[in-house]
């Protein structure tokens, strides 16, 4: 058993929304819930990235939403590792949360406890100003999965 922690990112990789749910549950699942509470608290979300792993009611969801969502795909014919530009923002994130001792592990027994967790970690790392990265201009925000490493999966919002 194990868990997946979703989150949505800004364009400096601040989180906007979390969702902690079980390891197996499908990142456009998981995602739906994710979406509708990041347009909720951030009512001018317009558009977002996603990667393969969103299918197509995904897509449709985020347009009643009113969000436009695009599909990030790595570049054909790429080898080996290759970071995809609008994706590299939330993967930092994550890099970012792990150093937290308490998230490198699965110590909460509750998902709500593991969602205030991140939210506790992450204003840690804002309270500490974080480091030369987030001068870097990000291509946008993110949502992901991840089973307590960097997700392969990525979805992201830009909050104008």
């Amino acid at each position: 058993m194990g868990r997946k922690r979703s989150i949505v990112t800004d364009t400096l990789g601040l989180l906007l929304a979390v969702l902690v749910t079980a390891a197996g549950v499908q990142d456009s699942t998981a995602g739906r819930p994710l979406l509708e509470r990041a347009a909720t608290d951030h009512p001018t979300l317009r558009m977002v990235w996603v990667d393969g792993g969103h299918r197509k009611h995904f897509v449709e969801h985020a347009a009643a939403l009113g969000i436009d969502l695009e599909i990030v795909q790595r570049p054909p014919g790429a080898r080996g590792f290759t970071p995809i530009p609008k994706r590299w923002t939330v993967e930092r994130t994550y890099g970012r949360l792990m150093l937290h001792r308490r998230l490198a592990r699965d110590y909460e027994t509750l998902p709500a406890r593991s969602e205030a967790m991140i939210h506790l970690a992450m204003t840690d790392i804002m309270a500490l100003g974080g480091d030369a990265d987030a001068a870097d201009p990000a291509p946008g925000p993110f949502l992901s999965g991840s089973h307590g490493r960097p997700a392969q999966t990525a979805l992201s919002g830009i909050d104008p």
